[in-house]
């Protein structure tokens, strides 16, 4: 496995729970610091408290001047050498029911969340040639699912960022890629999970295999199946490595 930089400091969005809590815990016992933002102070002390991150700091990322100044808050204390953008929202509606204010919702937070964060960190980054830029995108940025649609453009257009910014930085020594899970084992999917069964009927193991099923493996991905990407990516062996949408997803994609 490839190191991380030395003395590195992560960011990571949306960092208190679920995949963005394992990619800050596999950060960190891989000798970062960890800096997790998020928008519950609670949910965030908790996992600074278990060890899974260092510092917290309180914003929603689709609230650009919060982020920004929790971000600086951060790199005050040590510039930002890594930025894992994870925070995101999934909801579910057919497409003739997902009015504008549901698809600016699912912007806002899942392209324009990932917007303000790069925004954030790629400045010092640049001046200092050294970055690892990761967006936690999904499947749904590379392929299509019914009754999702606001959410799939939404990641689509996270991957076309990912795509163009590489090309923008290749000569500065940022890289930037994206990791795309598919159905993980995360309350975000168990929500999802509670949904199916509210609205079908079914039982909790016949909506769990209704996701399950898209992937070819016939379960869902483990959070740290998707945060050792993420630690890869960051790593000093993958300096070659940018513009990239990897699928972690039994073969799904």
């Amino acid at each position: 496995m490839s190191a991380l930089p030395p003395s590195a400091h992560a960011l990571v969005t949306g960092g208190g729970r679920g995949i963005g809590r394992e990619v800050a815990a596999t950060l960190a016992r891989a000798g970062a610091t960890v800096t997790i933002i998020g928008r519950h102070r609670a949910t965030l002390d908790e996992a600074v408290i278990a060890g899974a991150a260092h510092f917290a700091g309180v914003a929603d990322v689709a609230d650009r001047a919060a982020l920004q100044a929790a971000v600086a808050e951060a790199a005050a204390r040590q510039p930002v050498d890594i930025l894992v953008a994870n925070a995101g929202i999934a909801e579910s509606a057919p497409f003739m029911k997902s009015d504008a204010v549901l698809f600016a919702r699912m912007m806002d937070v899942n392209f324009f969340g990932v917007v303000h964060s790069i925004q954030a960190v790629l400045p010092s980054m640049r001046d200092r040639r050294c970055g690892r830029i990761v967006a936690i995108a999904s499947t749904a940025g590379l392929k299509g699912y019914p009754y999702v649609s606001a959410y799939v453009a939404a990641k689509h257009a996270v991957i076309g960022l990912v795509r163009s910014l590489a090309l923008e930085v290749a000569t500065t020594n940022v890289t930037v890629n994206a990791v795309c899970p598919g159905f993980t084992d995360t309350d975000l999917v168990a929500g999802s999970i509670d949904t199916i069964m509210k609205k079908t009927g079914r039982s909790r193991e016949q909506a769990t295999a209704e996701l399950s099923r898209h992937n070819p493996q016939g379960r869902l991905v483990a959070p740290p199946e998707v945060a050792d990407a993420v630690l890869w990516l960051c790593g000093s062996g993958a300096g070659a490595i940018t513009g990239q949408a990897i699928a972690v997803a039994g073969g799904e994609v």
